[in-house]
């Protein structure tokens, strides 16, 4: 088939959860259909990454959207207008115009969003549209309002919330299929539209990628987190671990370190190895096989919504045991105890991390039983084998109406 691929960030591997998952299915899907990408970017630098994904896409369209949300004009039509300020700071004019020059000079089976703020780009069509919501947005902007916010400025945030929620719901409307990339996600866009059918296409993990390399364990051993610190979840949850579980940790392994890794880390996380000489702070990794593999376990403290739970796959498939709080974990159908080790007590937690660290007999059999979890469940392969059974579905529902 021909497939219009829209996305609100360049797909790259490694970059971040959303980018490494649209890389991956968009390779996988290649093999099959034609694919012509049209993403946004917001650095010049970007670009270098476009031969990579050319290699699977037909054609590939980039075009520019501001580097930070907190322009001028973003706060200006934001206050002024009734869209959200991400549709607002993800909204390109000259990708609506490409689009539909697009649609009226080539013919395409169906077109394929991931993430309802790249739905305004498109212009009333008869095309079939797939949307996919890696992340329900006004749950996670939610989350924010009420945990970082100013009492004093929260009303102000909370008529930001109503116009998000009403447009997410709006294009989920609009979208021919739906789907969420969780059960959890699914039951929470049910309640919203309860006479909709919704369904769930799930992130996944290059199995061959991370079988493909060995890595030595770091002695003494690193305690790890990961993860892109543009996302207000992973600040918190470094926070938590920092202050709540860390301590105790070293209480009772004093060897231990503890190794903060990832993309934008603030001042506020690299401030806390100038405290401590035992965290270690990692901010240009390449190949992510070299922190999953080397360190002992991943800890994954998170309490807000959101986000693609990659790290948690990808650590499973390195063989690394995974402690995490439920919505660490939620949406991956993980048995606790046995594929992770799992609770919302941060004392609980740091009792379970210490348990793996004096116990590598159980720290092997939770990380076996996590790989193999994943390769049971979220194989690239088999998570594309689903989208192009969705695919011939739609198709064939269009031919007959």
């Amino acid at each position: 088939m021909r497939i219009l691929m829209l996305v609100p960030f360049l797909p790259i591997d490694q970059m971040s959860g959303g980018q490494t998952r649209w890389y991956h299915m968009i390779k996988h899907l290649s093999e099959k259909h034609e694919i012509t990408l049209m993403s946004l970017i917001k650095d010049g630098w970007e670009k270098k990454y476009i031969p990579e994904i050319e290699k699977y896409c037909k054609n590939v369209y980039v075009f520019k959207r501001p580097k930070s949300p907190w322009t001028f004009r973003n706060l200006f039509l934001t206050l002024v207008s009734f869209n959200p300020l991400v549709v607002i700071r993800n909204f390109s004019m000259e990708e609506r115009s490409a689009i539909k020059r697009e649609l009226s000079t080539h013919k395409y089976d169906l077109i394929h969003a991931e993430t309802f703020y790249v739905m305004p780009h498109i212009p009333k069509t008869k095309i079939p549209i797939i949307l996919v919501e890696p992340t329900i947005e006004y749950s996670v902007y939610q989350h924010y309002v009420d945990h970082e916010v100013l009492p004093i400025f929260k009303f102000i945030y909370q008529f930001d919330i109503l116009k998000l929620k009403y447009w997410e719901k709006f294009y989920w409307r609009r979208a021919t299929k739906l789907f969420s990339v969780s059960n959890e996600d699914r039951e929470v866009m049910k309640k919203e539209l309860p006479n909709r059918e919704i369904g769930v296409i799930s992130n996944g993990v290059d199995l061959e990628f991370f079988n493909s390399k060995k890595v030595k364990k770091k002695n003494p051993p690193r305690i790890l987190y990961h993860g892109n610190y543009k996302w207000m979840q992973n600040v918190e949850a470094v926070n938590l671990l920092v202050k709540e579980i860390w301590p105790k940790i070293k209480t009772e392994v004093k060897d231990a370190k503890l190794w903060i890794s990832g993309r934008n880390v603030p001042p506020e996380i690299i401030g806390y190895s100038k405290i401590d000489e035992d965290i270690e702070i990692s901010e240009s990794i390449k190949d992510n096989r070299d922190i999953y593999k080397a360190s002992a376990v991943l800890v994954t403290p998170i309490r807000g919504p959101g986000g693609t739970r990659l790290k948690v796959l990808e650590a499973m498939a390195s063989g690394l045991p995974v402690v995490s709080t439920p919505v660490g974990v939620a949406g991956l159908g993980i048995k606790e105890g046995r594929q992770a080790l799992v609770s919302s007590n941060m004392n609980e937690i740091a009792k379970m991390v210490i348990n793996l660290l004096k116990n590598k007999d159980k720290a092997e059999t939770i990380g076996e039983e996590g790989k193999k979890f994943v390769k049971r469940n979220f194989d690239w392969k088999s998570i594309v084998a689903k989208i192009n059974a969705v695919y011939d579905e739609t198709k064939v529902n269009s031919n007959n109406s």
